[in-house]
């Protein structure tokens, strides 16, 4: 029997229109426009001026905090502007824009460097080098992997588990990366394993990627500390907790970190960027991007550099579709609506889907029937029906001792309602209120 986890979830339309499309390596953007807060924490410190040359993979910006990340020019070029741009969030953020030179070379292809199995660095090494390549997340939540790899003493450490679940409908970068990169993968599970010195990793995949889970066990089989889990197809399988649930058996605590429980989590994604950063001192400038849609021309998986404006990302995969109504920022059930496509991709960019009318209208919002549903599907437990009155109603204070900081965002809640109430678009806002009145006590 397939392994799950027990409380809540769903099982939406899965869409993988990508899932048989090769990794493309897009063409080399005329500029780019690289956001300085790209990972959850403190933004970077631009230390690049105006005018100034800079080298692809060169510091543009440098992590100013613990919780930070460096970030790298993704081609090389020359510094035009120092400005605020709209991101993907809706609010100006800062950015440095670099006009492409010519001397760009447009097969940079990093990723078919030959295969590089013998790890060289040793523990410490490795941790330094992670935090040095600005390496971050890159299943969506963008959090620093060298924080992440940062173990205190009071935590023990025994298992890896690598994420390549994407279950988030639509999106099949990861379902790819598994497919045409298992060795070098196997090899990033092996330098973590050194780096935390421990003897155990566990790659969970759901059992609707078959492929990737064999090629991925054929890949392992020289490393028997290494396991491939099969695992029930069901969202948000995804989510740490979830995952680690599914894999383990073990519960990560309110509040908690899965590393209270003995485990680090990383993506398939993250896992092969580390690999590329240890074995070919390759920073953190590119990644891969799946633009998807029921009427996109060319829906494909990309190579993409870091800052590329979404629309030249959308033009190399057909342009946008006539009739189209709404552009997401990942997959339809986690990512957010962007304003328009002048939008930079940024180390969270996972995907970009591209719906028309029919698909984005929203039904009327009714009131509510007292089903149940959204507290049956959520994965934490939660009562979705009682936060989103709490936060329409401003009773914040009240939607904290519910556990609303719980909420992950999946969506299921919103997914199954009948009514169509806007369930995670108000839990959403009263967690942000939640979160200023919490650091302003603080």
């Amino acid at each position: 029997m397939l392994k799950t986890f027990p409380k809540g979830g769903i099982h939406p339309a899965e869409n993988k229109i990508t899932s048989a499309k090769v990794i493309k390596r897009m063409s080399v953007p005329k500029a780019v426009y690289v956001p300085i807060a790209q990972h959850i924490g403190i933004p970077s410190e631009i230390i690049v001026e105006r005018k100034q040359k800079v080298e692809i993979g060169q510091v543009i910006a440098k992590s100013s905090g613990f919780v930070s990340s460096n970030i790298h020019a993704p081609v090389a070029g020359t510094v035009t502007k120092l400005d605020m741009i709209v991101d993907s969030s809706g609010y100006k953020k800062q950015c440095i824009v670099i006009r492409t030179d010519q001397k760009n070379d447009t097969n940079f292809e990093t990723v078919n460097y030959p295969l590089k199995k013998e790890i060289q660095m040793e523990s410490q090494e490795i941790l330094k080098h992670i935090s040095d390549s600005g390496i971050v997340g890159l299943g969506g939540a963008t959090f620093p992997s060298h924080v992440k790899l940062d173990l205190k003493n009071d935590h023990k450490v025994d298992c890896l588990i690598i994420n390549g679940v994407e279950c988030e409908p639509y999106l099949t970068a990861d379902h790819r990366l598994m497919l045409e990169k298992a060795a070098e993968i196997v090899v990033g599970i092996q330098i973590l394993m050194r780096a935390l010195h421990i003897e155990s990793a566990v790659i969970g995949i759901e059992n609707n990627k078959k492929d990737a889970i064999k090629v991925l066990k054929v890949a392992a089989m020289t490393d028997p500390r290494i396991k491939v889990a099969a695992l029930k197809v069901k969202y948000p399988q995804g989510s740490e907790k979830q995952l680690i649930k599914s894999i383990l058996n073990r519960e990560v605590p309110k509040g908690g970190l899965p590393m209270d429980v003995g485990v680090i989590v990383h993506n398939v994604g993250t896992i092969f960027a580390i690999y590329q950063a240890v074995q070919y001192n390759q920073p953190l400038i590119e990644r891969v991007v799946t633009v998807t849609g029921k009427k996109v021309e060319d829906a494909s998986n990309f190579w993409v550099r870091i800052g590329t404006p979404i629309k030249d990302l959308v033009q190399e995969a057909g342009g946008l579709p006539e009739g189209t109504r709404k552009i997401i920022n990942g997959g339809p059930m986690m990512g957010k609506a962007i304003k328009n496509t002048d939008v930079p991709v940024t180390k969270g960019t996972s995907g970009i889907l591209i719906i028309n009318q029919e698909e984005a209208s929203r039904q009327e919002s009714k009131n509510c029937i007292r089903c149940s549903n959204c507290v049956f599907v959520c994965p934490m437990g939660l009562e979705p029906h009682l936060l989103m009155n709490l936060s329409e109603k401003g009773l914040y204070e009240r939607a904290a001792s519910e556990d609303i900081m719980t909420c992950i965002e999946c969506g299921s809640c919103s997914y199954v309602c009948p009514s169509h109430r806007p369930l995670l678009d108000y839990i959403r806002f009263g967690k942000n209120i939640v979160k200023k009145l919490e650091t302003a006590k603080n």
